[in-house]
């Protein structure tokens, strides 16, 4: 049989897992024995690199290791080691070669993997990550945003026939997620999402560092060095605070010696405007989507900052409910990706019991971005043209969806017609606010009057593809879009196969 896996990606930590012969979801654990990876990358030389809790020793002291890349995906961050320069594609490809080198001594060669994603993650920032997938050597034809993974986990796993709406609240290292989806059994449907790119349990870990240099400062009249109270430190006394009402910093440094008591009051105090994001995000989707907290049946918790309390008294402030931790928070994005990839795998992949643990499972998604084009209208009050953003697919549309609309050319003698595609987080009208997938030209026939007539049309499938095309009807002319995130599609920009990776 084929080797199906699931793998969440995370900010901090990252795990992997498939679906047992019995076809129930499980953890492949690292050839450390742990079921999570630390997504920390340290490059020993220029062809070295350790990944996981070796390289987490070293963490936010040496300047050869990185970490908390993911939320960098897309974008043109650099990092650079032993007089190399990496993007977070890169680094995030030893993470997945690391995952899927110990997975496969375990269990053979991995024929297919689905990687999860924020659902707040723009076009660039997907397509980054399945160029790290296919640079670690991971054939994957599928993703899905990771609170849809974890309500399919919570969905298939919970024990209980579930009906109504939930809402799954995704805070993990990196990214805050808070997604309402409608169960009836095993059909899921995603009604609306809404996130924070960068909120996570990484912003945490910096207050409490904060809170350590102003007392030393205070305590000694010096500046912290970074090595003498390290982010890794700073993890670990959030850990603590998470269950106990202080707890005690010992330093000891060429610059001064102290010992530092930090309180869970003063740690909840520095985190409470963080809070207070992640609480109007909630109030927002509510509102968006025209529901109160008692139309939710219950709250999800997922990602491993949901352990703090501070966290669980918010929640259950805003749904007036208490919220649920179903299983180990960090587990549930990874081991619903493993049924999901199940559920996408050709039915000849999986044995008799694995196709009957996903036969009765249907997923329904939603757009996670607006989606739309750059278009000439004019101001009656500036008498003029404006060129504005007009929104195509709206941010919760239901996928699939295709959208067609009608323009006409502004000018007499046209031979071009500029074609965009863009993408925004709200609805919007104002170029400078929106960002650009795509842009182009359509040639078409000298000679003819304004009002020419042009089809837009933007086709969004169920994995997230987009497809567009800009059709001059009289012409016929027509060009086409595949805006498809495809690993063929996709050319990484270096190749890490020089690399040994432990």
């Amino acid at each position: 049989m084929a080797n199906l896996v699931g793998i969440d990606l995370g900010t901090t930590y990252s795990s992997i897992s498939k679906l047992d012969d019995t076809g129930r979801p499980i953890i492949i654990e690292n050839s450390e024995g742990q079921n999570i990876t630390p997504s920390i990358v340290s490059f020993e030389n220029e062809n070295s690199v350790v990944v996981g809790t070796t390289a987490m020793i070293n963490y936010g002291v040496d300047e050869n290791t990185f970490g908390r890349f993911k939320r960098e995906m897309g974008t043109d961050k650099r990092y650079e080691a032993f007089g190399q320069t990496y993007n977070p594609t890169t680094l995030s490809s030893f993470v997945l070669k690391k995952l899927k080198e110990d997975a496969e001594a375990k269990i053979g060669e991995i024929s297919e993997a689905v990687v999860t994603i924020p659902a707040n993650f723009s076009n660039e920032a997907r397509e980054a990550t399945l160029a790290a997938a296919k640079m670690a050597g991971l054939e994957v034809k599928n993703i899905i945003n990771e609170p849809t993974a974890a309500a399919l986990h919570y969905a298939f796993s919970s024990g209980e026939e579930l009906h109504g709406r939930y809402a799954i609240y995704d805070l993990g290292g990196g990214t805050f997620d808070i997604s309402l989806i409608k169960v009836e059994g095993s059909d899921i449907e995603v009604l609306n999402s809404e996130g924070i790119s960068k909120l996570g349990g990484d912003d945490f870990d910096e207050k409490i560092r904060d809170l350590v240099k102003e007392k030393f400062k205070a305590e000694t009249g010096n500046d912290l060095d970074p090595e003498d109270f390290t982010k890794n430190d700073a993890e670990e006394q959030k850990r603590t605070l998470t269950s106990r009402e202080t707890s005690t910093v010992r330093i000891r440094s060429p610059k001064g010696s102290a010992v530092i008591e930090l309180s869970k009051t003063e740690f909840e105090n520095a985190i409470s405007s963080m809070i207070a994001q992640a609480e109007m995000t909630c109030e927002t989707l509510l509102d968006d989507s025209n529901l109160s907290p008692s139309d939710i049946n219950d709250v999800i918790l997922v990602g491993g900052s949901t352990r703090i309390p501070m966290i669980k008294e918010s929640v259950k402030k805003i749904f007036n409910k208490e919220p649920k931790t179903f299983g180990n928070p960090d587990e549930a994005v990874t081991l619903g990706a493993s049924l999901y990839v199940a559920y996408k795998a050709n039915p000849s992949d999986l044995n008799p019991l694995q196709q009957k643990a996903i036969s009765q499972v249907k997923i329904s998604d939603i757009a996670n971005k607006y989606f739309g084009t750059l278009i000439l209208s004019y101001d009656e009050e500036k008498q003029d043209w404006n060129l504005v953003n007009d929104t195509l697919i709206p941010k919760g549309e239901k996928l699939p969806s295709s959208v067609s609309k009608t323009y006409n050319t502004v000018s007499d003698n046209q031979t071009t017609i500029q074609c965009t595609v863009t993408e925004s987080n709200v609805r919007e009208t104002d170029k400078e606010f929106v960002t650009t997938m795509w842009e182009g030209n359509l040639d078409v026939p000298a000679g003819r009057p304004a009002g020419q007539e042009v089809i837009v049309t933007f086709s969004y499938d169920d994995n997230q593809v987009m497809k567009c095309s800009f059709l001059d009807v009289s012409s016929k002319n027509k060009t086409d879009i595949d805006l498809t995130i495809d690993n063929e599609n996709i050319n990484p920009e270096m190749s890490i196969d020089q690399f040994k990776v432990e």
